[in-house]
């Protein structure tokens, strides 16, 4: 059997290159190589409203702004059936489920979970913490599970809750003594640095939240004023470069190759040369900055300008979604249906139950 891939964005904002290089540029290349029998695209509004319950506006506002970049970044509504988490509802009955199977202390001790826990800075109790929010590890467990993926596109920092799912798969393999969910592997960017691009002020993400994003869909002027405020260290020309943690590096260690260097910066072959010679000293941070820009105008231009058609025919977009959600209901109430068998609580389909039923009280 092929493999089934299952990726997702939560609809709070516009896609920025951190998740390009963390992850869409991953399905654009699974896509392409067609090695897959189903490739779902969620957008998970229902995990956006973990922390947003109160803004339901800025929640529904970006579900078609993360369709118009997907499709601008080349993804292809004939290869990949894209659709909306919320309008499946076996994913929330699996979700409750799946509960019964993680205790409480499992699921606070999820790195992931801590770190966007101390992102949002709740209190040390963590009383101001949803429970939804908590438990986002074990709805992301049903959403895979629900369509059977075993091929997940992420960054790094979603591996902990890969293994929390196959924690969930396991446990209730075992549980019920059967196969019906099936275990899921990630697949990382190829290039290490893409594993968790850092923010444009030198914060270890790059986040919506911090706003220290470039987007995908930045014009010119706002992507030349956002590299040139990328935080630096400050030094004379004619002194020794620093290389690491130095944000304008890593991103051309994420986005610039030698075409590059030929085309806007050919004193140099390569990042390796102009590396070195960065760190003799002589070359400033201006010139560096000047080349990164050069790099991400090419690279995001084209996606602009696709986003800016797809935007001329919204009714298209929510038909794709439709047609997409409608699918996945289907497959994942199919799941939902064995998963409940597996459990003996498909009552009304379970001819034994009912037979046994009559018997006991015929007797």
């Amino acid at each position: 059997m092929k493999n089934i891939i299952l990726t997702a964005d939560r609809p709070t904002g516009k896609l920025h290159i951190g998740h390009y290089v963390g992850s869409l540029m991953q399905r654009v290349k699974l896509q392409n190589k067609g090695d897959y029998s189903e490739f779902i695209v969620m957008i998970a509004d229902a995990q956006a409203l973990t922390d947003n319950s109160g803004n339901i506006v800025k929640v529904r506002d970006n579900v078609l702004e993360v369709m118009l970049d997907y499709l601008a970044i080349g993804l292809d509504p004939n290869k990949i059936t894209f659709c909306i988490q919320s309008q499946i509802p076996a994913l929330s009955e699996l979700t409750t489920y799946y509960m019964n199977l993680v205790t409480l202390p499992r699921v606070l001790r999820n790195p992931t979970v801590k770190s966007e826990i101390s992102q949002k800075e709740y209190d040390k109790e963590g009383s101001g913490v949803p429970v939804g929010f908590a438990c986002y590890p074990i709805s992301q467990a049903a959403d895979i599970t629900a369509f059977k993926a075993n091929i997940i596109p992420v960054g790094d920092d979603q591996e902990p809750m890969l293994e929390q799912t196959r924690e969930i798969v396991r446990s209730f393999n075992r549980t019920y003594n059967t196969n019906v969910l099936v275990e899921c592997k990630a697949v990382l960017p190829e290039n290490a640095v893409c594993y968790r691009l850092p923010g444009l002020d030198g914060s270890a993400k790059m986040s919506k939240s911090l706003n220290n994003c470039i987007y995908l869909s930045d014009d010119e002027a706002t992507i030349k004023k956002k590299i040139n405020s990328m935080s630096s260290f400050p030094r004379n020309i004619d002194e020794p470069g620093i290389i690491e943690g130095n944000v304008m590096f890593t991103y051309l260690n994420a986005f610039a190759n030698d075409a590059h260097f030929s085309k806007y910066y050919p004193e140099f072959k390569n990042l390796d040369e102009l590396t070195n010679a960065y760190q003799k000293g002589g070359i400033g941070d201006g010139r560096i900055k000047k080349f990164l820009n050069d790099v991400m105008q090419e690279l995001l231009l084209p996606i602009r300008e696709r986003r800016c058609e797809f935007e001329k025919n919204i009714p298209m977009l929510i038909e794709i979604l439709n047609k997409g959600t409608k699918k996945a209901q289907d497959m994942a109430n199919e799941t939902l249906n064995e998963v409940k068998d597996a459990m003996g609580i498909n009552y009304f389909e379970d001819d034994k139950f009912i037979q046994d039923q009559i018997n006991k009280y015929n007797n």
